[in-house]
This record gives C-alpha cells, structure tokens and sequence, in this order.
C-alpha cells in the first residue's frame, strides 16, 4: 500500500465474476525464512514485469498486497512481516486471507518461536501448506526438515521432492507421480496419509492388499484435506530458479478453500445484538472490514478492506462503526467508539506499490479505498439498512515503553498530529502523555516496532524525535508520625494575610489514600475555614512535599491553630496548611514508593529457570508456577518493580529464545529501597 507508480505495464485488475473464483492466501513464517522473495517469485510468475527488490535480506515490516489472476481465478497473496514485534501485520493478514503458505527455512532449525507462529494459523481454523526454502545453502536438508515439520506442525507430509543440481534447485518432482519412483519411502508415505485422510474407507485395505490406486482419486482426497486444514502439503521451493513456484500455485488454486468455505468472523450490531445470516454472497447486505489503513501523501488515506458479504461500491454510502474497546474491555488510544455513514471513495485491486482502479468489490474480495475518513483499522463497513459490526481479531498488548522527545519547536508542533495518525493505524501501539514525569511514551512491542515509528515519523511527517529513559511515577508518603505547624501572616498595607494551624501528619497502610480529621476544639480556628485547611493539604499532597512526586496513605490532623478576625482567609489557611506540610517533610519522614507490576510471563519449560531467575534478578517476588494451556509450557506469575520491566520485552525475548510472553496489570506500590531513593533524593 503505496505511492502510485502509474504504470502503464500491469494487466487491468482481475474481477471475478463470485467468490468461488477467488483465493486469499498469506503468506507466513519466521523472519528470514524467505517469505518476500517467494511473494515475489509467485507474482512474477503471473505478471510479465513484476521486478523483485534487489535485497532479499531486507526487513518486512508491513503488510503487503498483490490481487493478480492464476488459472481463471484472482489470487490475493498478502506477505506478512516475519519478526515478532509486527505481530499486527500477521493478524491483520490472517485476518484478510483464507488459507495460509507458512514459509520455512530448509537450512534453519523449526523451533519454539516457529511453532508459536504456527500456532497463530490454527488459532483461526487457517488451512495451511509448508513451502520449504532455502534447499540451495551448504546446511539444508529436506528430508529432515519434512520430519521435523511432521513433528512439529501434525498431519504435514511432503507431496514434492527437490531436484538438485550442482547445489541449486532447478525443478521438483510430484510424488503423486511416476517419476517419484526414487523416492519410494516418502510416495508411500504420502499415500498413506492420504488414505487415513479419506472418507473412502476401503482404501486402507486395497492399498494392503497391493492393488495400484487411482492417482487422481488420490490427488481428489488430498485436495479435499488440504482445504479442510487436517492435512498440511510440504513443498519445495527456490524463488531464484523458480522451481516449485508453478506447483505451489497449482495447490492454490485447486486446494485451498474459496471465500465461501472459510468461516466468517462472528457479526454483531453496534448495540451488541445478535446479526444471523451473513454469509460469503455478492448480493447479500454489505458486512466488510477495515484490516489496516495508511496514509499515502499523493492520495490520502488508503483502508485495505476485506469484504466478507455483500458487494462494495463506489461513491455508495455506508455506515462505518468502530467499537474497539467494548471488545478489549478499555478504551483505545485512536480509536474512540463511534458510528457514522460515509460515502466510499475510489476503489482499487491493490498490488504491491501501486494499485489498479477498479469499481467494485464482491464478497471474499480485498480491495483498497481511498479517502475513507472515518474508518480506522477494524473498523466495520456495512450498509446503512443494517449497521453491523465485526468482531475484531485478537490485538497483542503492546509491552515496551519509549519515551520520545521532539527534537526541535517546529518539530514538537507537529508531534502531536503525527502521533495520532500513526496509533489510529497500528492498533499495537498506545500514546499516553505522563503529567507526572512530563513525558510523551509510545507503547509498543518491541525495539524494531520504536525504529520503524521513529522512520515513519521522519519520513511521512519530516518530524524528528529523540529516544530518552522512561520514568516510572513514583509516589510518597510519610513513614513517621509528627507535629507541625504551619504559620502565614504578612502585612503589606491593607488587609493581610494571617493564618496558623497546628497539624499532626501520620502514615497510614499502602492503599489507604488520603484523611483528614478535625480536632479542633474551642473555636481555635473557625468553622469556615477547616475545609479551607483540608483543600490546602490536598493540594500540596499532590504536588508532592519533597521530590516533587504526589503523597498519598497519609492522615493528616487538624489540631489547633490560630486566626485573625480581619486578616484571615480562605488563601491564607490553604497556605498555612501547605507550608506545615512542607516543614514537615524530610529524608526521615518522607520515602518514596515505587509502582508494583503484577506479571505473568508464558514460557516454554526448557527455558523457565532462566526466567524466573531474570525475574528475581529484576527485584521481582515469585509467587508461583501454573501449567501452560498446551504442554510443555508454564506460566510465572510474579510481582516486579515497574521500572525493572522498562526492557522486559526486549530481555525476555532474550533468556526465553523467543518464547516467552507477558502480560502485566497495576498491582500496588511498595516502599522503593534506601539505596535507590538515595539517588533520587540526591538527583
């Protein structure tokens, strides 16, 4: 989703005539796996002139859409990021596609954080093939990776084998085939999971008894499995020479399952109430999605849409509802519930950098819209006579906080606007702008999602920021009980100033916030004035009585004090009050106390001490140890000082081997340790 190039050389946008002609497929796996070198190999094998990038090593960070014709059908192939912290794209991905290709490496080790992603696909029911690259590099090895696949991802057998030559893939062989015969071992192994495949049961007992099946019985069943997501075809693949490619597109279109078949995501009103009926149908009310959206400094705002029922046209109006937060249970930043109708602006068959002009969009259909200016990503296009709304796919919580500073004035005019723009597009980022420590933090998912916020800043809106330490907000309070009195009396011409009042300040326990008592006696202060104490204390308390951080489990008593029948005020005693607290305050009586985290860190087993251990390293109490959903992996929960989890992300990533996640909550604060507050209190 990209500038225009305006090129005059790509075949007009393909425009199936139903959703039984189209076929969404994604294409996943773990960064360096070879994921956009293969997206491109298959585009090129269908658009005369499609160009490669000229370095494949490049970082994937976005979402990437082509719509282009194969064997009578539109095949919308999307490539999605592979490293962790652009999570978003995959689901946005996963969202839009059918079926996916899970792209492995045949020199690389298929380990937990693989498996993690594999796991991403069979959350959504997603029927999936194995495309193995990567066969051309010294440490490859197919048969190997075809077992370790088979372990790994379930019922994953391979229906082609590679045909190497001087170290290169130069073609593949169907094992389905009568030039399969020197890989007898795997044909028979395809065949045989074949058969537990098929609904024909007496299959199993002819193959025993030696009789020859029919291939294209066979291939039948296969397909059949394949679209059904129980059985996993593992094909090779080499971008550069282009074997597999024309056998990777012929499992498409002929395997994988049309828009019709694949499951919706459920509908709902924007009341919440229930929306029956939506089904995969051109004529069918609209029901359609906004699965991401930029902003393209030659046309506007681009929303990549997929549309799952009804047909999407332009310049019709629709109803646009966006309900973020009533599913994720708080609000989110950009993306504020609301309901509008807006009219659709141009409509477009994306295709890598550029797009196609198009006028409309059918169910199962991708498609781009421009100018959509109240639609957000996830948000719900629907028809105006039945507002509806899509349940979102589930959204990652962003974890790594980075505090960013504008770099100059001119820079700092624009922060703002451009902040906005960019978290209403990712919904993995949060803003929040800290009063307390007076700082700007981007919550996000990882220290590449921070440098591509910060290249999409300088490039898209020429705003330069600066990274700098995040604060955690820390709190004080009073450790000792004493007596103090506050006295403000001045006379400068006129009425004064005068107001006196003895106060007690004691400690109360964590949580218990803020009381004030009155116990004064025999008028010492007059009525009036009490609440005028009490505001003054309240005011102070916030600001803070030593650091500059507000005061909280603090009683504070009004004892005695002393007025003036002309000269006493409101001001005055809010004065008086606030200058006893501040007297009262120094390194004995006053502590600071630190946020507390409760955490819960997902592991794989084989890496769990080392992450309790990372843990107790970060001041954090354990409290215990729970079993995972699925075997072999365990959950930590712990207690951990918030400004030891500023890194965790980006650490934990580390001790884990790219397996452990984290979700964490509010809990409390504690009393931060002498030696810390030391430092502070020096600082």
């Amino acid at each position: 989703m990209g500038r225009p190039t305006g090129r005059s050389d790509l075949p007009a946008a393909p425009s199936p005539a139903s959703p039984q002609d189209i076929r969404n497929v994604v294409l996943v796996g773990p960064g360096g796996a070879g994921k956009t070198a293969l997206f491109d190999a298959l585009v090129a094998a269908r658009v005369v002139g499609h160009r490669p990038g000229d370095d494949e090593h490049v970082r994937t960070t976005t979402l990437t859409v082509a719509s282009i014709e194969t064997d009578g059908l539109t095949l919308n192939l999307l490539d999605t990021p592979g490293y962790p912290d652009f999570v978003g794209e995959l689901r946005a991905g996963l969202r839009a596609a059918d079926a996916a290709v899970f792209v492995v490496s045949g020199a690389d080790e298929i380990d937990r954080p693989v498996a993690l992603l594999w796991r991403e696909c069979a959350a959504v029911g997603m029927p999936r093939a194995v495309a193995v690259t990567h066969l051309d590099q010294p440490r490859a090895d197919f048969a190997a990776t075809v077992e370790t696949c088979r372990r790994t991802f379930g019922d994953a057998r391979a229906t082609h084998w590679p045909v190497l030559d001087g170290g290169a893939v130069t073609g593949v062989v169907g094992l389905l085939t009568a030039a399969a015969g020197e890989h007898e071992d795997a044909r028979a192994a395809l065949i045989e999971s074949v058969i537990e495949e098929s609904e024909d049961a007496t299959l199993l007992d002819r193959y025993l008894e030696g009789e020859d099946l029919d291939t294209d019985a066979l291939r039948a069943d296969l397909r059949t499995a394949i679209a059904q997501g129980s059985f996993f075809p593992i094909l090779p693949v080499s971008p550069p020479t282009g074997a597999g490619v024309e056998e990777l597109l012929g499992l498409i279109t002929q395997a994988f399952p049309n828009p019709t078949v694949h499951p919706l995501p459920a509908v709902t009103t924007p009341a919440g109430g229930a929306i029956t009926g939506v089904t995969c149908d051109p004529d069918a009310p609209l029901v359609a999605e906004v699965v991401r959206t930029t902003s393209d400094p030659y046309v506007g705002r681009l929303s990549l849409v997929r549309v799952f029922s009804g047909t999407l046209r332009v310049d019709e109006t629709v109803h646009v509802s966006g309900h973020l937060g009533d599913f994720v249970g708080h609000e989110v930043e950009g993306h504020p519930a609301h309901d509008d109708d807006e009219r659709v602006g141009p409509l477009a068959a994306p295709f890598c950098d550029t797009h196609r002009p198009r006028g409309t969009a059918i169910a199962g259909e991708i498609a781009l819209v421009s100018k959509l200016t109240r639609a957000e990503t996830s948000d719900t296009l629907s028809s105006t006579e039945r507002p509806a709304v899509v349940a979102p796919w589930v959204l990652p919580e962003p974890q790594l906080p980075v505090a960013i500073r504008a770099a100059s004035k001119s820079d700092e005019d624009k922060l703002g606007g451009a902040l906005q723009r960019l978290v209403a597009e990712d919904v993995t980022m949060r803003m929040e702008h800290s009063s307390e420590t007076d700082q700007v933090v981007l919550w996000t998912m990882g220290q590449a999602h921070v440098d591509s916020v910060i290249e999409q800043l300088a490039e898209r809106y020429g705003v330069t920021v600066t990274a700098e330490p995040y604060r955690t907000a820390l709190r004080e309070t009073f450790i000792q009980k004493c007596s103090v009195q506050g006295r403000h009396v001045k006379q400068s011409g006129g009425h004064g100033q005068y107001a006196v009042c003895s106060l007690e300040i004691e400690p109360l326990p964590r949580g218990s916030g803020f009381e004030f008592v009155d116990k004064v006696v025999g008028g010492a202060v007059p009525r009036q004035f009490i609440p005028s104490v009490e505001k003054g204390a309240r005011l102070q308390l916030e600001k803070g009585v030593l650091t500059g951080h507000p005061v909280v489990d603090v009683r504070v008593t009004l004892v005695d004090g002393k007025a003036h029948s002309v000269d006493s005020s409101d001001v005055a005693f809010q004065t008086a009050a606030a200058m006893a607290l501040k007297e009262a305050a120094n390194e004995t009586t006053v502590a600071l106390l630190e946020p507390i985290d409760r955490v819960s860190v997902t592991t794989a087993d084989e890496y769990l001490g080392a992450v309790m251990s990372d843990l107790r390293g970060r001041r954090g109490h354990v409290v215990g140890t729970e079993p995972g959903e699925d075997p072999g992996w365990t959950v930590v929960n712990a207690e951990v000082p918030q400004s030891e989890l500023s890194r965790y992300p980006i650490d934990l990533r580390s001790v884990s081997h790219g397996t452990g996640s984290f979700v964490r909550e509010p809990l409390r604060h504690d009393l931060l340790p002498a030696d810390k507050a030391k430092e502070l209190l020096k600082g």
